[in-house]
């Protein structure tokens, strides 16, 4: 693989599909979030159908980490709403965010260490699971069958992101992408339909983006994951997702098509530099 663009083509949502789509899997109105004087993000509308890939960008405090902690329950927006799949979760605690089948990354790792790949991928089965007494106390009988549920399906996912060789490994002891992947297969793990990445590739080498790409495409293609990406790498961004926005101090500045977007004399001038201009 010589580079992104080159293993992300096939299999592509077509772009006048998801223009014409009906079905939303996220819709974002209006949102505004203040902390205290700062406007972290002001009239913000976004909208992701079903099955895509969205890239969102923006310069560092642009407002991208307060638009997800938004929409997954961390801060609520003070104006605006936030529906999934046409309901209103503007408000709703993390966890029952969670439980609608939304996954998330975050950008500095949150895997624990001294635990192993499966141990932490497991931890993923939380939304899943359901704890009691009786279930503890006759745990042959009652809890058996479901942790073996649960370990079936982390089995499966350790195959699907190529983790076989380092599954009993402590995840101190592994590399930084393969990190990446065990935090990717952890929120696979939970069986959502939408998944947020926050920077999935930051730290890698090409050839691990390459990787981590490939496997963002086939949880789309394969396990029909709607992907919201956060991104700095703009080969990443132009050569999977279907459509992209771009903030800046907490407004958008640019969206559509990722070829398009980059051309716009605002987005070159507030996130890609001017070397970018000619391109």
């Amino acid at each position: 693989m010589n580079d992104i663009v080159s293993i992300t083509k096939h299999g592509s949502v077509p772009v006048n599909t998801l223009q014409n789509a009906v079905a939303s899997i996220l819709e974002c109105r209006g949102l505004e979030r203040r902390f205290g004087g700062l406007v972290a993000l002001t009239g913000v509308d976004l909208h992701i159908a079903q099955g895509e890939i969205f890239g969102l960008v923006g310069p560092n405090g642009s407002g991208k980490t307060t638009l997800t902690n938004a929409i997954t329950g961390f801060f609520p927006p003070q104006k605006g709403k936030i529906l999934l799949q046409g309901r209103d979760i503007t408000g709703l605690a993390p966890h029952k965010v969670a439980a609608l089948g939304v996954a998330r990354t975050f950008q500095n790792l949150a895997l624990f260490n001294g635990m192993s790949v499966l141990d932490n991928i497991l931890l993923g089965r939380h939304i899943h699971m359901k704890p009691g007494v009786a279930k503890t106390c006759l745990y042959w009988w009652l809890g058996r069958k479901e942790e073996i549920t649960h370990r079936v399906k982390a089995e499966e996912i350790i195959d699907f992101m190529q983790l076989q060789t380092v599954r009993d490994e402590l995840v101190d002891s592994i590399p930084i992408g393969l990190k990446k992947r065990v935090e990717l297969a952890r929120a696979l793990v939970s069986e959502p339909n939408f998944l947020i990445l926050d920077e999935p590739m930051a730290g890698m080498n090409q050839e691990e983006k390459e990787y981590m790409a490939r496997f963002i495409l086939d949880a789309r293609d394969e396990r029909n994951v709607t992907v919201l990406l956060i991104e700095h790498h703009m080969d990443v961004i132009t050569g999977i997702c279907d459509r992209m926005m771009v903030l800046s101090y907490g407004e958008t500045i640019g969206t559509g098509i990722p070829h398009e977007v980059i051309k716009d004399e605002r987005v070159i001038k507030a996130y890609l530099g001017g070397t970018h201009a000619a391109r």
